[in-house]
């Protein structure tokens, strides 16, 4: 009889479980998922219809972070902007213009004439008789001082590239060009070749030149940048852009910054009034004793022939 009553409650046990097999079956496993999802916070983003009250809602920022090593993308860019989301090259080209004696705006090459689309200049306009005035500042070699002299005592301001080396071991001298209405430029802060090194870098060769300046001078940096070395691509140039800089190339230029080879006073003033033309962009190197000697004579020689230096737009 005992034996009986073990079998009959053990075979009701098995059917109550086979019952609630099935019926967990019919009503679909997530039965027990919803029950976890409120008991977690963490899985909420795996059910978006659940809402589990304990967990208070995450704020969205008003526009997403955006990758340091990516171009990324401009929410509403204004008009002719580039989109930043495309893909472009990062071919390394070097900066050459075609120069020419008849004082007509020399000739760049057809795999150069992008850079005006995201807002680059080597040349001014074309049409009148102004003319851009331009130092490159990696160090300083003890002829900025002379060079300051002559356009002070002629009247004219000009552009200083500089590095942040320049910035941090000459601050009286960047001082000394703010004072007297030039502009000071960024050359970047290590002068790397820019196709070769990552957005971020790029980046923080900008912002850290800027920070320099600004913590020597009190002031905001020109929102203007030379390549080192004239080594560019069509990344780097819309990238500059992006962060808030035009890049600057010139259409008048001679090797003046080997210092142990200089050719001399009357060279450097012959090479400028001999090519120089309207809407010129000048590209002189502070180191070069052949500039500094010049200086004054082709200050003056520029304007008697009625150029007109202006800051960079």
């Amino acid at each position: 009889m005992k034996k009986q009553v073990r079998t009959s409650f053990l075979t009701a046990i098995i059917v109550g479980i086979i019952g609630l097999s099935f019926l967990a079956a019919g009503c679909g496993s997530d039965i027990f998922s919803k029950g976890l999802a409120g008991d977690s916070p963490g899985n909420q983003s795996e059910q978006p219809g659940e809402t589990p009250s304990p967990s208070p809602p995450i704020e969205q920022p008003s526009e997403p972070a955006k990758d340091p090593e990516s171009p990324g993308e401009k929410p509403n860019p204004p008009a002719n902007t580039p989109d930043y989301s495309t893909e472009v090259s990062n071919k390394k080209l070097s900066w050459y213009f075609i120069a020419n004696s008849e004082h007509q705006t020399p000739g760049i090459p057809d795999s150069a004439k992008f850079i005006t689309k995201y807002g680059g200049m080597y040349v001014g306009d074309p049409s009148g008789q102004t003319i851009y005035l331009t130092f490159d500042c990696g160090y300083e070699n003890g002829y900025t001082p002379p060079i300051l002299d002559a356009l002070k005592a002629n009247g004219v301001k000009a552009a200083f590239f500089v590095t942040k080396s320049y910035i941090d071991r000459n601050p009286e001298l960047v001082r000394r060009m703010v004072a007297e209405g030039h502009q000071v430029c960024s050359h970047t802060a290590t002068h790397p070749s820019l196709p070769d090194v990552s957005d971020a870098r790029i980046e923080n060769e900008l912002t850290s030149t800027a920070d320099a300046f600004r913590d020597v001078t009190g002031q905001e940096m020109s929102r203007h940048m030379r390549p080192p070395s004239g080594e560019y691509s069509q990344r780097t140039v819309r990238l500059t852009q992006q962060y808030g800089y035009a890049t600057v190339f010139w259409s008048m230029a001679y090797r003046d910054w080997e210092v142990d080879n200089q050719q001399g006073a009357e060279f450097a003033y012959n090479y400028v009034m001999k090519y120089i033309h309207p809407g010129a962009v000048i590209l002189l190197h502070a180191v070069s004793s052949s500039n500094a000697e010049a200086m004054d004579r082709i200050l003056k020689g520029l304007q008697e022939q009625g150029y007109q230096f202006s800051l960079l737009p």
